[in-house]
């Protein structure tokens, strides 16, 4: 008796190659050009089959950045501890900066952005599935550091990630700045030095 195809094996085929062929895309051609047409003919799928999955090229490029970032569903999303607060998040900072500086990387992040601006929807679904679960884990090793005397117990976590993140941010969307290891030092000593105990 010839086996039944598993349809949903074929479908999450299809929905790699599309979250695949739109980071190729946006790396080899800019944001601007790609079109939903475009990544369906690199994924070998109908436009048709894209729609049903995405309202939208920004949600696309959404989950196609998702995707880099994730493991199915169980994503370990904790900090290093190493006991060292300034020393974990030196490494945290320095691999952020490696990946802004990193054109396979940042051309996606960039077009991201560009719509997370212009969708609110888009904007909801990137707090909720991306950027607030990665704020807890940071979160979390900052409660660390806290309790063990490196950060001062009443810091505002919220606005020591900010501190820490919004001016790498900064040079790195206004291309104001290089990216290097030594500035991403330089963030981490500037913030501690703000939320020290004491």
């Amino acid at each position: 008796m010839p086996k039944t195809p598993d349809s949903s094996r074929r479908s999450e085929h299809s929905r790699q190659a599309i979250l695949a062929a739109t980071r190729a895309l946006i790396s080899e051609v800019g944001y601007e050009k790609v079109a939903i047409e475009a990544i369906a003919a690199r994924a070998g799928v109908g436009k048709q089959t894209i729609y049903r999955w995405w309202p939208s090229k920004g949600a696309v490029i959404f989950d196609s950045i998702l995707a880099l970032s994730e493991d199915a569903d169980g994503r370990d999303l904790a900090l290093p501890d190493t006991g060292d607060l300034e020393a974990d998040l030196k490494r945290v900072m320095r691999a952020t900066v490696a990946e802004f500086a990193d054109p396979d990387f940042e051309k996606p992040i960039r077009a991201l952005t560009a719509e997370v601006i212009n969708d609110a929807g888009l904007a909801a679904q990137y707090r909720d599935k991306l950027a607030r679960p990665v704020d807890e884990a940071k979160k979390a090793r900052l409660r660390g550091g806290q309790r063990a005397g490196q950060l001062a117990a009443d810091a505002d976590l919220d606005l020591v990630l900010e501190v820490l993140y919004a001016p790498l941010f900064q040079r790195w969307l206004q291309r104001s700045g290089p990216l290097t290891p030594e500035y991403a030092d330089a963030l981490v000593e500037a913030a501690l030095r703000a939320f020290r105990p004491g």
